[in-house]
């Protein structure tokens, strides 16, 4: 078998065998396959596409590029979640204890942030003593233990995606649909979780703007999961605008624990207790979906996934003073350059704003200021005046507080009339879906 012949056979649009898929992977891994080979394979299969079995048989061979995680040993029904990534984003720290709460064991492996997009674990690691690098054993005995372990994901866990992810960054073969589902999935799958959430924005702050391709992303790393034997649902859900008020790390934090203490911006009340209430609903604590997103709402209104997070947070370093967070030492206004009401907010363009006050990173190397953000005070909707303050931009330098606000300029448009808003939940698909 050669290479040579592999990229031949889908630069002619025709399919590959397991075999063929697995001795490329393999390659790539062990150095036998260059990595000129495997970006042309990426973009002709960007160009031509991946069809389902591909996709599937692709993902298998990624999952088990490494290890993987066992958590057969651990008892109860094991779940994860995963959002292809937002500005404001900060759901896992919301749903995810109220899952646990719900006597379900929360297995999640989360990534930090890049670009505008922020992560799970910078966003706990704002918390002082916060660990968010756990080895695999300690990971799976608190989950035993405590029912909730949120952790960074191990440098031995699906390289394959390491490898590939690197290559099809540099290669503009990033928005291929089945890699973007190959990479996600095969992550996901080995982590051993038997119920999956699944988190798919759409819009100007999503990987993916259009709904259209947003959708096929979903239906297929939903047919991957069911392929696998695992029981998942996906939301398309709006990234037109960040989630929530508060975008940066220790600030989205504060915002969590508003919404665990019972207030909070309802978007991401309401798009919490969906994803928990579908988990658990997956999971057969309730038979009924409507039983199961009701007891989401009552774990979450009784304090039953504070306490979660909370024991979330001191098993994993957190002390007493957790909720002291970090701040910034500037907290400046961003003022209404315009009257009337906020038709648009570039979310993409926003969360470089926030880049730009320090809250996320370039590359991987970059420091984080934990405390730097944006907080808004105003979302689309709303009517302001001319010089209103619409949000307040934490940060270290009034420089920066400059920059974001020229960026937050082109973000932020107005319209005399009453905008029309996207819905935040535009559609839920599930692996118990009869028609998938």
């Amino acid at each position: 078998m050669r290479m040579f012949d592999i990229i031949a056979k889908k630069r002619d649009k025709e399919e590959l065998t397991a075999e063929e898929i697995a001795f490329w992977i393999q390659g790539c891994l062990n150095g036998e396959v260059a990595d000129y080979q495997t970006t042309a394979l990426l973009m002709a299969i960007r160009i031509n596409g991946f069809s389902e079995r591909e996709t599937i048989d692709l993902t298998k061979e990624m999952c088990c590029s490494g290890k993987t995680l066992d958590l057969s040993d651990i008892d109860g029904v094991k779940a994860d979640k995963h959002s292809s990534g937002g500005v404001g984003d900060k759901t896992s720290l919301v749903a995810m204890p109220i899952v646990a709460a719900a006597g379900i064991k929360v297995a999640k492996l989360s990534g930090r942030g890049l670009g505008h997009t922020g992560g799970t674990i910078d966003k706990l690691e704002s918390i002082p003593g916060f660990h968010a690098d756990l080895d695999s054993q300690t990971f799976k005995r608190q989950v035993a233990e405590t029912g909730i372990a949120i952790s960074g994901q191990s440098e031995d866990l699906d390289p394959a995606d390491k490898k590939l992810y690197a290559l099809r960054d540099v290669t503009a073969t990033v928005d291929s649909i089945p890699l973007i589902a190959a990479s996600i999935m095969s992550k996901k799958l080995a982590t051993g979780a038997d119920v999956l959430a699944l988190d798919v924005k759409y819009g100007s702050g999503a990987l993916l703007h259009n709904i259209e391709d947003s959708r096929r992303l979903a239906k297929l790393m939903i047919r991957l999961a069911k392929a696998a034997g695992k029981k998942a649902s996906a939301f398309l859900s709006s990234m037109e605008q960040p989630l929530g008020c508060h975008i940066g790390n220790a600030l989205e934090v504060e915002e969590a624990v508003q919404v665990l203490k019972g207030d909070g911006p309802e978007d991401l009340r309401q798009l919490s207790l969906s994803i928990a209430g579908e988990i658990i609903w997956l999971a057969g604590v309730k038979s009924d979906r409507e039983q199961a997103w009701r007891l989401a709402a009552e774990l979450l209104n009784g304090g039953e996934a504070l306490d979660k997070f909370k024991r979330l947070v001191q098993a994993q370093g957190g002390g007493d003073d957790w909720e002291q967070l970090a701040t910034s030492r500037l907290i400046l206004p961003y003022n209404a350059i315009d009257e009337g009401f906020i038709d648009k907010i570039d979310t993409a363009k926003v969360g470089y704003a926030s880049l730009l006050l320090g809250a996320g990173r370039s590359t991987a190397e970059d420091a984080i200021d934990y405390g730097a953000g944006i907080v808004f005070c105003h979302k689309a909707g709303a009517y302001v005046h001319a010089g209103d303050a619409v949000a307040y931009l934490h940060c270290q330098d009034p420089r920066q507080a400059a920059e974001a606000a020229k960026l937050l300029n082109q973000a932020v448009s107005f319209s005399k009339t009453v905008p029309k808003a996207a819905p935040l939940i535009a559609e839920i698909i599930s692996t118990e879906d009869a028609t998938l």
